[in-house]
C-alpha cells in the first residue's frame, strides 16, 4: 500500500501572549518550557515521528526562525521546511504547505498540527490522527479535531457537533465555530455537551483543500496556480515570493467556517494549547497552593495561584503573593497579576520593549 499519510507542523507564530518568556526572536515553540530536554517544537516531531514517515514531515515557519528550525530538527531535509518570508496568516502556511506536498504526492492526505501544545495520552492520539487520515482518504471533507470541554474555558475556540448526522461514533459535521466565548457562553456550551473544544489541528486530502480554496478564497484561486509552478522549481534555499500579495487570512475564518463539508472528530487524548499565562496554570501540574514552577527552583510562602519561570540558575524567594506571573527572561523581569492580559498585552508592545 503506497503511504500517503504526510505532516504539516506550522511553527511561524512569534508566541507574543507568553512575552517576556516568548520573544519575537525566539518565541516559545523553540523553547524546552517544562525541562524536558526538547523544545515544544522538538516534541511536536518526535510525537508525530511515531506514526508518520519522517521523510514525510514538513514544518512551515517563518523566515526568521529558519535558523532554529534548522538547529532543532536537523533530521529534518531542508526542503522540507518551507519559508513564510511575511506573516500572512496560517491559511497562507497551509497553503503553501498543501501545494509543495500535493507536489510530490497529488493523493496526500496531509495531518496540519501548531508546534506549541501539550498533548497527553500519545497512543490515543496515534490512534485518533489516524482515524482522521482514513477519513479524509475517504471522503470529501475536512476534518477538525476536537477535545469535550473539561471547564468553562473562555480562551479557547469551540466547535458545536450536528449530533443528529453523525458520521460515526466520534465523527460529526461541524453546526458552528465559536472563537472564544465569554464566560456565560462558555458555561452554556459546557452543559449543552455537544460543543468541542477547538485543538487547531486538522487532517484533509490534498485535493480537497486546493479545492475548497479555490471555491472560498478568490484571492488564492488566481494565486495558487503561481504557487504549482514555484512548487515545482523549489530548492531548499526557495523564497515564496507570492506571500507578498496575500491577505492576512486565517484558516478556521476563511475555510473551515464557509465550507459545507466540514467534519468534527472528537479526540480522546489529553491536550492543552500554550496561548497564555492564565491557560498554562490551568492545564500543567501545579503544587498544594496552586502555583506552578515551570522548570524553576522557587521557594514559596503563603503564596497561591502563581506562575513563576526563571532562567536555569536562577532562584526565587517569594512571600505573600496570589495569583501573579513572575517572569524572567535576559534583562526583563515581568511581575503582573496573571489574569490581566490587557496589562501583559501592553507590557510587549510598549515601545521602550520594542526591540527585547
Amino acid at each position: 500500500m503506497i503511504d500517503n499519510r504526510y505532516c504539516l507542523i506550522l511553527a511561524g507564530g512569534n508566541g507574543s501572549r507568553l512575552w517576556p518568556i516568548s520573544r519575537t526572536t525566539k518565541p516559545k515553540q523553540f523553547l524546552d518550557l517544562f525541562g524536558t530536554g526538547r523544545t515544544l517544537l522538538q516534541q511536536t516531531y518526535d510525537r508525530v515521528a511515531q506514526f508518520i514517515d519522517p521523510s514525510h514531515i514538513y514544518v512551515s515557519t517563518n523566515v526568521a526562525y529558519l535558523p532554529l528550525v534548522y538547529e532543532q530538527l536537523p533530521e529534518v531535509d531542508d526542503v522540507h521546511i518551507l519559508e513564510e518570508p511575511l506573516r500572512r496568516g496560517t491559511l497562507a502556511a497551509v497553503a503553501w504547505g498543501t501545494v509543495f506536498i500535493a507536489r510530490q504526492d497529488p493523493q496526500a492526505n496531509i495531518f496540519v498540527t501548531p508546534s506549541d501544545q501539550i498533548i497527553m495520552g500519545e497512543e490515543r492520539y496515534r490512534q485518533d490522527i489516524l482515524d482522521g487520515l482514513h477519513f479524509v482518504g475517504e471522503n470529501d471533507g475536512l476534518l477538525t479535531m476536537g477535545i469535550t470541554p473539561s471547564r468553562p474555558e473562555t480562551g479557547y475556540g469551540y466547535i458545536q457537533t450536528d449530533d443528529e448526522k453523525p458520521f460515526s461514533h466520534d465523527i460529526f459535521p461541524v453546526k458552528s465555530f465559536t472563537e472564544k466565548p465569554d464566560a456565560e457562553f462558555a458555561d452554556v456550551f459546557l452543559q449543552e455537551g455537544n460543543f468541542l473544544w477547538n485543538t487547531g489541528l486538522l487532517c484533509f486530502s490534498s485535493r480537497v483543500m486546493l479545492s475548497n480554496l479555490y471555491e472560498l478564497v478568490p484571492e488564492y484561486r488566481l494565486e495558487i496556480p503561481r504557487m504549482m509552478k514555484d512548487a515545482e522549481e523549489a530548492d531548499p534555499k526557495f523564497t515564496p515570493e507570492f506571500f507578498s500579495v496575500l491577505p492576512n487570512y486565517n484558516i478556521d475564518v476563511s475555510v473551515l467556517e464557509r465550507s459545507s463539508n466540514v467534519y468534527v472528530q472528537r479526540g480522546h487524548f489529553g491536550w492543552a494549547d500554550i496561548g497564555t499565562w492564565a491557560s498554562i496554570s490551568k492545564d500543567v501540574s501545579a503544587d498544594a497552593d496552586d502555583n506552578v514552577k515551570l522548570n524553576t527552583e522557587a521557594y514559596l510562602y503563603e503564596c497561591k495561584g502563581n506562575i513563576i519561570r526563571l532562567p536555569e540558575g536562577r532562584k526565587a524567594v517569594i512571600k505573600g503573593l496570589s495569583d501573579y506571573v513572575i517572569a524572567e527572561e535576559g534583562e526583563i523581569l515581568m511581575i503582573c497579576p496573571r489574569e490581566d492580559v490587557a496589562a501583559m498585552r501592553r507590557m510587549h508592545t510598549d515601545t521602550k520593549f520594542s526591540d527585547l
